[in-house]
């Protein structure tokens, strides 16, 4: 079953086994509170086990883009598409969550963006491949983020 994510009252609802469930919460609404600011979207998300495809979908992006596999277990996912652009949302236990952008028409911006909640440390198959930059949030503390651009066909 699908949640509306509520930025104005932060909820660990689906997050409740994230050791920064919290701060993940915190994260989660923050991106919330972006989209429907900026594009008018209302930001829900589903368990993860109910959004096998989009989980299946960032993870063959990772793998085949960077050789990646995240070790964390997904706990809710998203997918929703805003001014020609393919968004997917995982939010991972262990504090993480990866975002895909994926621009629908040639040309168009095609990146897989990380961020980490605050409290968590790096998660090990992304610290010697990434730096991450800081960024202030009033729902999420501070958020710690890195992209990479993607360059095959999704």
């Amino acid at each position: 079953m699908s949640q509306v994510v509520d930025f104005e009252s932060v909820s660990t609802v689906g997050l409740e086994s994230s050791p920064v469930a919290d701060a993940l919460a915190g994260l989660r609404a923050n991106e919330a509170r972006y989209y429907k600011n900026k594009f008018g979207h209302v930001f829900t998300v589903v368990p993860a086990s109910d959004a096998a495809e989009v989980v299946e979908w960032v993870h063959r992006i990772l793998k085949e883009e960077r050789d990646l596999v995240i070790s964390s277990r997904p706990l809710e996912a998203t997918t929703f598409e805003v001014d020609g652009t393919r968004m997917a949302y995982v939010f991972y236990e262990s504090g993480l969550s990866i975002n895909v952008m994926y621009g629908l028409t040639e040309g168009m911006k095609r990146a897989v963006g990380f961020k980490l909640s605050d409290g968590m440390e790096v998660p090990e198959e992304l610290a010697s491949r990434f730096k991450f930059a800081r960024q202030k949030s009033k729902l999420a503390g501070t958020i710690r983020g890195t992209f990479f651009v993607i360059k095959g066909e999704y």
